[in-house]
C-alpha cells in the first residue's frame, strides 16, 4: 500500500477532531470514519488493515489529547521535547484499539453487509468500552461524544455514550455500503438502514425518560479562577481565601458550590474559626454550601473529596477514580522517584474513596456527585441513581490552561447529564463552569478564565433512563448479538 494512503489516514483521523468540542461539528468524525472504511476496505491483508487503523487512530488521539502538553511541560515542569514524547507514546497506545478494530473486521471482507453493519460497529464499540476500564481506562474522544448535538443523540439515554458510538457506526458503513456497492438491492437496503438509525435517534431524542421535582431550587455556581501555580502556594492563601469570602457572602442561591480543592488546605487544617463563620452564615442565611477539598484524615493520607456546610447533616464524598500519574503513581516504590525528575505534580499519592458513595441530602434535593476526570465514566455517575435528583460535579481544570480539553470535559458531562436524565452543576476552578439541562443541553455557562458566580434555577429529576437501569450492559447485548449474527452468516476461517 502506498505511503499516501497511510497520510491520508492520518488526516482523516485528525479532522473527527472537528466533532468534538468546542467545534461540536458531528458530521466529522462520521465522514472521518467513513474514509477509515475506504481505506480498510482496500486493505490487502491483515497487517494493513491494522496500520490503517493505528494511523487514523494517531491522528485522532495526537490532535484531540495534545492539550495533555498544558499539564506536563506548563504546570508539572517537564520539559517541552519530553512533555511530547509522553503525548506521542500515549496517542501510539490508544491508537492500538482502532488497529485492532481494523484486524478484526478485516476477517469478513469478503461480506461488506456483515463486515460494515455488523462487525465493524461492533468490535469498534467493545474497542471503546475495553479503553475505557483498562490500566484505569481513558474513555475521551468515544465517538458517541460527538453526536451530543445530532440526530443519533437519541441512543445516549437508552444505551449511553458507547450506544452513540455504535449507532455512528451503523451510519457510516449503510454509507459506505451505499457509496460502494454494486448491487441495486443492497443499496436500497442501506438506503433503509441509514434512515431509519438517523431517525430512530431523531425520535427517541422526544421521550421524557425523567420527571421534574418540586420545588425548584436555586444555585449558586462560584469559580474562583485562582491561576494554578498559585493554588498549592502557601503565600496565596489569603488571597484565595479573601476571594473565595467574596463570592460566598453574596452568593444568592440556596445551594452554593465551590470547586474541586477550592481553598489551599485540608478540611482539617481549615481554622476553627473559619470553619464556623462558614457553618452559621450557612445556616443563618438558609443555605448550604458544598465545596471541594482536600482532606487528610490520618497523617499522610489525602482524599480528593466534597464536604458540605449549613444545616444539613454534615456529608461527605471521596474521589474513586484517580488519575494515574497525576493523583497516584503506578508500582509507587519504583516510578516515583523517576516520575518526580521530570514532573512535578502536587499530592500525587492520594487514596481512592470507598465504592458506592450514596447520594448527598441537600437543600431538598439529593445530590449525584463526582469530582472532576470521574464525570468520564458514565456506568460510575450511574451509581447514585436513581435516588440522586441532581449530578453535580467539582473540577480544576487550571491544570489545562485555555486548551480544547476544559471544552471536551464539558461536553462530556453534558452527556452524562443525557446519559441520566438529570441536570448537571458543573462547578470549576478557571471553567467552564455551566448549568447543564437533563437533556445534555448547556443552559449558562461562565467564562473562561475569569472570576465569575454562575447563578440559576433548576428542577431536581426523578425516574429512570434505560441506561440508569441497564448500564453498558445494554450496548454489550447488542454488540455480542451482532457478532454472534456475523458468525452465524458468515463463520471465521
Amino acid at each position: 500500500m502506498k505511503y499516501w494512503t497511510f497520510l491520508l489516514t492520518l488526516t482523516a483521523g485528525a479532522l473527527a477532531v472537528f466533532g468534538f468540542a468546542p467545534w461540536s461539528f458531528w458530521p466529522a468524525p462520521l465522514l472521518a470514519f467513513l474514509g477509515l472504511e475506504w481505506v480498510w476496505q482496500r486493505a490487502l491483508n491483515r497487517r494493513e488493515a491494522f496500520v490503517l487503523g493505528w494511523w487514523w487512530g494517531m491522528g485522532c488521539f495526537g490532535a484531540g489529547i495534545s492539550w495533555i502538553e498544558v499539564s506536563l511541560h506548563d504546570y508539572g515542569g517537564m520539559p517541552l521535547p519530553l512533555a511530547l514524547g509522553v503525548i506521542t507514546l500515549f496517542a501510539a497506545y490508544l491508537a492500538l484499539f482502532p488497529a485492532f478494530a481494523g484486524l478484526l473486521s478485516w476477517c469478513h471482507r469478503s461480506r461488506p453487509v456483515v463486515r460494515w453493519l455488523l462487525v465493524t460497529p461492533a468490535i469498534w464499540t467493545l474497542m471503546e468500552w475495553v479503553r475505557s476500564w483498562l490500566f484505569t481506562g481513558f474513555p475521551w474522544l468515544s465517538l458517541g461524544y460527538a453526536q451530543l448535538p445530532g440526530p443519533l443523540a437519541g441512543y445516549i439515554p437508552v444505551m449511553g455514550v458507547f450506544g452513540a458510538s455504535w449507532a455512528s457506526l451503523i451510519v457510516s458503513g449503510a454509507t459506505m455500503l451505499l457509496l460502494s456497492s454494486t448491487l441495486a438491492r443492497e443499496r436500497w437496503k442501506s438506503c433503509v438502514i441509514l434512515l431509519i438509525t438517523l431517525g430512530l435517534g431523531s425520535l427517541l431524542k422526544f421521550i421524557p425518560w425523567t420527571h421534574p421535582t418540586d420545588p425548584s431550587l436555586t444555585v449558586s455556581l462560584l469559580q474562583g479562577n485562582i491561576p494554578q501555580d498559585m493554588k498549592f502556594m502557601t503565600e496565596s492563601r489569603s488571597h484565595i481565601i479573601q476571594r473565595y469570602n467574596q463570592l460566598i457572602f453574596s452568593s444568592t442561591g440556596r445551594l452554593i458550590l465551590l470547586p474541586e480543592s477550592a481553598l489551599p488546605y485540608t478540611l482539617e487544617d481549615m481554622p476553627p474559626e473559619y470553619h464556623d463563620a462558614l457553618q452559621n452564615w450557612s445556616i443563618d442565611s438558609h443555605r448550604d454550601i458544598l465545596m471541594g477539598l482536600f482532606s487528610e484524615p490520618v497523617r499522610g493520607q489525602y482524599y480528593n473529596s466534597v464536604f458540605n456546610f449549613g444545616s444539613s447533616t454534615p456529608q461527605s464524598y471521596h474521589k474513586v477514580h484517580l488519575v494515574p500519574f497525576g493523583e497516584f503513581i503506578p508500582f509507587n516504590a519504583v516510578l516515583a522517584p523517576l516520575i518526580h525528575t521530570v514532573l512535578n505534580i502536587p499530592l500525587d499519592d492520594q487514596k481512592r474513596g470507598p465504592d458506592h458513595q450514596p447520594a448527598l441530602h441537600l437543600a431538598g434535593q439529593w445530590i449525584g456527585v463526582d469530582i472532576c476526570y470521574e464525570d468520564a465514566f458514565g456506568d460510575e455517575v450511574r451509581e447514585s441513581l436513581p435516588q440522586a435528583t441532581i449530578l453535580a460535579n467539582f473540577t480544576n481544570d487550571g491544570w489545562f490552561g485555555s486548551s480544547i480539553g476544559p471544552e471536551q470535559h464539558l461536553q462530556m458531562a453534558a452527556t452524562r447529564a443525557l446519559e441520566t436524565g438529570r441536570p448537571l452543576l458543573r462547578v470549576t476552578n478557571t471553567g467552564v463552569t455551566a448549568i447543564i439541562t437533563p437533556q445534555g443541553a448547556v443552559l449558562s455557562r461562565a467564562p473562561r478564565q475569569e472570576i465569575a458566580t454562575l447563578n440559576g434555577t433548576i428542577h431536581g429529576m426523578t425516574g429512570s433512563t434505560p441506561f440508569v437501569m441497564m448500564g453498558n450492559y445494554g450496548i454489550l447485548t447488542v454488540c455480542l448479538i451482532s457478532l454472534l449474527l456475523a458468525w452465524r452468516w458468515h463463520p471465521l476461517p
